[in-house]
């Protein structure tokens, strides 16, 4: 468990201009990349477009320049102290295993996609050459590839929008005072609300692109279980999401550690806490360490957990629910990877998705012991009824969380869909990829 794998600081000169020499270098790749993927103006609908001229190929490379130069102003101003950046914050840069992990599995799932929707809409056609001869080319699987490479960048934008809006809904007591810090780098994400905001811009996607959604959703949700696969580990290294108090001397259990003990890949003190401490530190509830039993009132035999916690300098043992979503979500990710083989009709897989995720998800939840997570008893709490509130206690099996919630709505939609396409007969045509010739 690894909060932070390693913390870069730039207080020498020679580190300061090798992070300026960075971030130009960057600006620079990604406004060429932007001059290379320029397009010009269509011939006719349906056709590729026209080489793009060497003004459309300028207005695009400085479009894209300009957003990369903006973001790495952000980042040399938190990195770059005040004497070497105007308004500079010194922060460094912190390497974090949530991101890397995070990111990884991001990019993963966006290739495993890519690859499949060029399998997905392969065309062949037979290409004759000079000489009488010829060969068999796929016209339509390569511009398909490209196309879902183009829906990454907005997966990733609905995505985060999507998870950060559910976070502060879920969340909103905490922002009501300054909605503001809403928009804050600090602050955590929802992986419901990334999967809501990801669908709404595929949706979006598909149809500006004259694309079947439910084509398009059953190549790609596989990829976000495999993505997920790796995003938890990120949590698990983090530290959040984490389960509820096991009994002592459990095997299967995790101790998240404290500022006093994580360490990065080099075995130097990190400086920071992983977040399942952070909350045990301020948690005034008791425990029965022997059993693991959580009480509101003091009790013979149990200790105040933020007691417990600053005294040992990590977090009581709890379930690692993050390693159980993980291995889930791969064994979902190659059972519908199997299942492609069988699919009779468009949806098919996206419908058992919803419904196999919002199981994995709502046995996960019942091992989880986050308090911070959107419950039921939150919500009744927010909402002022404590009376109520104190009849669903934090502990109790039906105080069910925000997840559960979803999980619940989204499993009746996939049962609901499938049911619907299965009573159509499902679509007999065009469902696989075309073969190839013999």
């Amino acid at each position: 468990m690894l909060p932070v794998l390693v913390h870069f600081t730039f207080t020498s000169f020679w580190s300061q201009i090798l992070l300026y020499g960075l971030a130009l270098a960057v600006v620079a790749y990604i406004a060429y990349n932007g001059w290379q993927g320029a397009e010009g103006t269509p011939r006719a609908p349906g056709e590729k477009p026209a080489p793009a001229t060497t003004d459309q190929r300028m207005i695009r490379a400085l479009l894209y320049g300009a957003i990369a130069a903006g973001i790495a102003t952000f980042g040399l101003r938190y990195a770059l102290p005040a004497d070497a950046f105007l308004g500079g914050k010194g922060e460094g840069i912190p390497i974090h295993t949530y991101g890397v992990l995070l990111a990884t599995g991001f990019l993963t799932a966006a290739s495993v996609g890519a690859r499949l929707a060029q399998d997905e809409w392969r065309k062949l056609t037979w290409v004759a050459d000079a000489q009488g001869g010829g060969r068999w080319v796929d016209t339509e699987g390569p511009r398909k590839r490209e196309a879902f490479m183009d829906l990454t960048f907005y997966l990733l934008v609905g995505g985060l929008v999507g998870s950060r809006v559910l976070f502060v809904l879920v969340n909103w007591k905490d922002y009501a005072r300054d909605w503001s810090q809403a928009f804050s780098l600090g602050g955590g994400l929802v992986f419901y609300g990334g999967l809501i905001g990801a669908t709404l811009a595929a949706w979006i996607f598909a149809r500006k692109h004259d694309m079947e959604f439910l084509r398009l959703a059953d190549l790609a949700i596989p990829t976000v279980s495999l993505g997920q696969c790796l995003g938890r580990l990120g949590c698990f290294s983090a530290g959040c999401c984490w389960g509820d108090v096991t009994a002592a001397g459990t095997r299967l259990a995790a101790h998240f550690p404290g500022a006093g003990l994580a360490k990065d890949i080099f075995g130097r003190l990190g400086g920071t806490s992983s977040l399942a401490y952070q909350s045990q530190a301020q948690d005034s509830r008791y425990v029965v360490e022997a059993t693991g039993q959580i009480l509101h009132q003091a009790a013979p035999g149990a200790v105040r957990i933020s007691e417990w916690v600053a005294s040992h300098g990590t977090t009581l043992p709890v379930h690692p629910t993050q390693i159980y979503e993980s291995i889930g979500q791969l064994g979902l990710f190659l059972a519908l990877m199997y299942a492609r083989r069988f699919r009779r009709f468009h949806g098919q897989i996206f419908a058992l998705w919803l419904m196999c995720y919002a199981v994995l998800r709502t046995t996960v939840e019942l091992f989880r012991g986050d308090t911070e997570r959107g419950t039921l008893n939150g919500l009744l709490t927010s909402l002022g009824a404590k009376g109520l509130a104190e009849a669903v206690p934090l502990e109790a099996w039906y105080n069910i969380s925000t997840s559960q919630f979803i999980s619940l709505c989204m499993f009746t939609f996939g049962a609901t869909l499938l049911y619907r396409r299965i009573r159509r007969g499902g679509e007999a045509a065009g469902v696989g990829p075309t073969p190839s010739p013999a």
